[in-house]
């Protein structure tokens, strides 16, 4: 991993499934979204990766992505403890995350909003349909609203 321009929005996809990590960069790229992207596969490699521990001990200080996309049903760290961990911590709370899950249980989309998540998407079972979600994702957090620093 390259440490990024600061002034970059990179996509931060937290997602066990090598498929899904392809997919999904394969419609940033159909999209024609430039922003970088970074998967990592569990909820612990997450927090290593906005804390800059362990093999992200070299990223700047100040460096954080843009948006996280996060999967529920993860191995070692789930997502539900990993957005519970990054949204009470004072640094990270403010980074917006959007929950990427095959999950559609009540209590997973009520759980997740209730820890702060920006929005939650089920997985499309069409590639068309995950390019249409990115392309909408893109719109919205790249050129209409305004994130942190």
């Amino acid at each position: 991993m390259t440490p990024r321009n600061t002034k970059e929005i990179t996509i931060l996809y937290a997602e066990d499934d090598r498929e899904d990590q392809m997919l999904v960069r394969e419609a940033l790229e159909e999209s024609r979204l430039l922003n970088p992207i970074d998967c990592v596969g569990d909820g612990e490699e997450l927090m290593d990766y906005l804390l800059h521990r362990g093999e992200y001990a070299r990223l700047p200080d100040n460096y954080r992505p843009g948006i996280i996309l996060l999967d529920l049903n993860m191995p070692r760290m789930d997502g539900r403890e990993a957005l519970s961990q990054l949204k009470s911590h004072t640094e990270l709370r403010r980074i917006p995350v959007c929950v990427l899950t095959t999950s559609d249980a009540d209590e997973d989309i009520v759980k997740s909003y209730n820890l702060g998540v920006s929005g939650y998407i089920r997985k499309p079972v069409t590639f068309d349909s995950m390019v249409e979600i990115v392309q909408t994702l893109g719109k919205y957090y790249f050129e209409i609203v305004e994130l942190p620093n």
